[in-house]
């Protein structure tokens, strides 16, 4: 695998460069460039013959993680794109925005950086794009059966690929504008330029995947119609129900959640007209929320030009390294300095915001923050005593999500949810309601996004049994595995 000796002459981690804060924050392109060849190879070449390849067991995709940097440290780019793409459909996306928690699990990590696994799919990855090695992948035979998949974000654009591989009939139906969900409108450009989103759905047109957008299913046609028409039904409408912060003052102006606030802005990259947006200029902001979105948000806000930036989260302070507790192989819960946090801004943590404080304009003006208690029974409320005032023009709720949103799939087909907020389903990916199966963070909760990939791959294969009595799609993961839960 790679060079037997690589870990031992390369034993410095080099991580893919990235462009100069001051020279990035002034537009929404891409942070980081493309790695130089020799860089990539020699840290392909780290990739140790470890004997088990524990990267496998933090990859839900099951990726071929040894067989890929080997093909790369041998310059053979067009084989390790083939075997990429055997267990990914759209590693461009893994590459990008994926925390990459094979990299914790690497043998190499137990006295070592981990070897770039990330940085290696993305370049991979962009390689074979340059080259043109991505082709469409059109079924050599159609089926007859039809398969309506609700929602474009990652799950639901997985699923509607293998089913059209396999012969079906697929249409996605999606009730935004453009296609994409969260790949589209809620990650902001500087984590994945939207080329890279149009560049698949232009691939899955060619391979016979048909798709409808600004149609709101539910709405525009109720759901019961939907499975009256189709052989199967997909639910990949994701996790979009916003968690709230319910305390005094919470209905005052500048107080927004962060999903409109990102939405927004990428909708102002994309060159749409957005009135009324949503914007950081000049202003002080506080994002309460420390997880991806509100690094996202961060990153806007930086970009918009705003004031300052405070991220207020009311846990403790996590570690920056692998604490005691949590050894390898686990996947521990450590701070990851974003790109966005390296752009500036401030993180205030055991801070818990007690109320919204406004002017005599009905605008947010402050919050009153008090430190965060932990109390015996493990519950956190304010410590009294400890309140203080922290300035702010803009507030952005990046606190997670709830789960999908019920109301239509209950009372039009009769779906049932989960008491966490999730689309009930079974082993097979299947809800209470024959031939409609449910995918990704609407029924696993909001997660990651190669979760997100390895859902869709595994429920096209229990689509296709459901149809044909049998198949040969992989199931990467099952429902019953547990995904990393970020706000």
């Amino acid at each position: 695998m790679a060079d037997p000796r690589g870990f031992l002459k390369h034993r410095q981690r080099q991580d893919r460069p990235s462009r100069p804060v001051p020279v990035r924050i002034m537009d929404f392109n891409e942070v980081y460039e493309r790695q130089e060849k020799g860089v990539t190879k020699t840290q392909a070449s780290r990739c140790m013959d470890c004997g088990i390849p524990f990267c496998h067991t933090g990859c839900p995709l099951g990726n071929l993680i040894p067989e890929w940097n080997d093909l790369i440290w041998r310059d053979q780019w067009e084989e390790a794109s083939r075997r990429l793409h055997m267990t990914n459909n759209f590693p461009e996306f893994t590459g990008r925005i994926c925390p990459a928690p094979c990299e914790t699990s690497c043998v190499l990590g137990i006295n070592q950086p981990a070897v770039t696994i990330k940085q290696s799919e993305v370049e991979i990855a962009d390689e074979a794009l340059g080259r043109g090695l991505v082709k469409p992948v059109v079924p050599t035979r159609l089926t007859g059966k039809t398969v309506a998949v609700v929602g474009s974000g990652p799950a639901g654009l997985a699923a509607a690929q293998q089913l059209t591989r396999a012969g079906h009939t697929v249409a996605v139906y999606e009730r935004d504008d453009r296609l994409g969900g969260l790949l589209r409108y809620g990650i902001p450009d500087f984590k994945m330029e939207k080329h890279l989103v149009d560049f698949r759905i232009e691939q899955m047109r060619t391979e016979g995947t048909r798709f409808y957008t600004k149609t709101d299913v539910g709405t525009d046609i109720s759901w019961s119609a939907l499975r009256d028409s189709y052989d199967a039904v997909v639910v990949a409408t994701g996790a979009m129900v916003p968690r709230d912060l319910p305390i005094p003052g919470r209905g005052l102006a500048g107080i927004h959640f962060a999903m409109p606030y990102l939405t927004q802005s990428n909708r102002a990259v994309a060159g749409d007209e957005v009135p009324d947006q949503i914007h950081a200029h000049g202003k002080r902001v506080i994002v309460l929320g420390g997880g991806d979105t509100g690094a996202d948000c961060i990153g806007t806000a930086h970009r918009h030009g705003a004031t300052s930036v405070t991220t207020l989260a009311i846990g403790k302070e996590l570690p920056r390294e692998r604490p005691e507790h949590e050894p390898w192989p686990m996947d521990p819960r450590v701070f990851e300095v974003t790109s966005a946090h390296e752009e500036g801004g401030e993180v205030k943590w055991l801070a818990s915001t007690v109320e919204f404080l406004g002017d005599e304009n009905g605008h947010v003006r402050a919050l009153k923050v008090a430190e965060t208690q932990y109390n015996e029974d493990g519950s956190r409320t304010p410590k009294p005593g400890t309140e203080q005032e922290i300035p702010a023009d803009l507030v952005l709720l990046a606190l997670g999500f709830t789960g999908a949103e019920p109301d239509t799939l209950t009372e039009q087909l009769g779906v049932d949810f989960t008491a966490r907020g999730a689309v009930a389903r079974d082993e097979d990916y299947q809800t209470n309601v024959e031939g409609v199966f449910t995918v990704g963070d609407a029924g696993r909760g909001a997660s990651l996004v190669v979760w997100a990939i390895a859902e869709g791959r595994a429920v096209a294969a229990h689509v296709d049994q459901y149809l044909e009595g049998t198949t040969r799609l992989p199931a990467p993961v099952k429902p019953s595995d547990r995904a990393i839960s970020l706000s």
